[in-house]
């Protein structure tokens, strides 16, 4: 496997891969890897003949006072994670790689999709995302690219991206992996104390919860949002930030759920700030109870 740091080498090993009818795979990573990754790896392995993984802390996408400086990194570690999957290559480039001096070229999308959830609590993070996420593909070519689900919002704007701008690549989302207590696997579970890791998986009780309410038939969003934050509340080493419901995949605002929607939550535990979401159902013959 070879680990490449500039962007005229990475664009000559795919254009060799791609001038012998090769597809080409691209899974867009800040690295610190777990099995959330190795499994977009894993699924880009099985349908790629070459793969190729970038590692790279996007600084436009972090605020003033998050965690860049402090994002875990282990490039060694992760080349080692990535070899052992299958990947063929990666992308590893420094910052004046990605945005010499000079650089003055941003990617928007509208705000239907990124006016809420993170993109409302994190201002600049997805014009950051697109902006990085345009560029790999630029320099990549990749025929198939894959995000996992665990950032739904993050997917639909990529894709959305992607349609808009008519860019000749596929998006692949793949599912949430999750720990057996069912905690979503992050690269910032690490920050997590022992006490906060224990504590954190009433994100995913709390998301289960509200599947089973809907699967008895309550569909009242607002009733919902306040049964699943009584539920984060309860538990006092969480800082809820937000519990939110809309519409899938428009991301559109409902009062009441009526076929497919996202349930989205951000917690704070300590310095971890964790994002979960489940995709909600309602039978389109149930009446609400609640």
């Amino acid at each position: 496997m070879r680990i490449i740091k500039n962007v005229k080498e990475m664009k000559e090993f795919t254009a060799r891969a791609k001038e012998s009818g090769k597809i080409v795979g691209l899974v867009p990573t800040m690295g610190y890897f777990h099995q959330g990754h190795l499994a977009l790896m894993e699924k880009a392995v099985q349908q790629c003949d070459v793969v190729i993984t970038s590692v790279y802390v996007n600084p436009l996408q972090f605020g003033p006072k998050e965690d860049f400086a402090s994002y875990p990194r282990d490039l060694q570690r992760d080349a080692a994670m990535a070899e052992e999957v299958g990947v063929d290559a990666i992308f590893s480039p420094a910052d004046g790689e990605m945005y010499p001096e000079g650089f003055d070229t941003t990617v928007s999308v509208g705000e239907s999709l990124t006016n809420k959830l993170c993109g409302l609590k994190r201002p600049g993070h997805f014009t950051g995302v697109a902006t990085v996420v345009t560029k790999l593909f630029n320099i990549v070519k990749p025929d198939k690219a894959y995000f996992g689900l665990k950032d739904a919002q993050q997917v639909l704007v990529i894709k959305r991206m992607v349609e808009d701008l008519n860019m000749d690549v596929e998006i692949i989302p793949v599912p949430i992996v999750r720990e057996s207590d069912g905690l979503a696997m992050s690269s910032r579970n690490v920050y997590l104390t022992s006490e906060q890791r224990k504590a954190a998986v009433v994100l995913y009780q709390s998301l289960k919860l509200a599947e089973q309410q809907v699967k008895k038939g309550h569909i009242d969003a607002v009733e919902i949002c306040r049964q699943v934050k009584e539920k984060i509340n309860n538990e006092p080493l969480a800082e809820l930030d937000y519990v939110e419901i809309y519409s899938y995949p428009d991301l559109k605002f409902i009062d009441k759920i009526e076929g497919r929607a996202l349930l989205a939550v951000a917690v704070k535990f300590g310095r971890a700030r964790l994002i979960d979401n489940i995709i909600l159902e309602a039978q389109k013959d149930v009446s609400d109870s609640i």
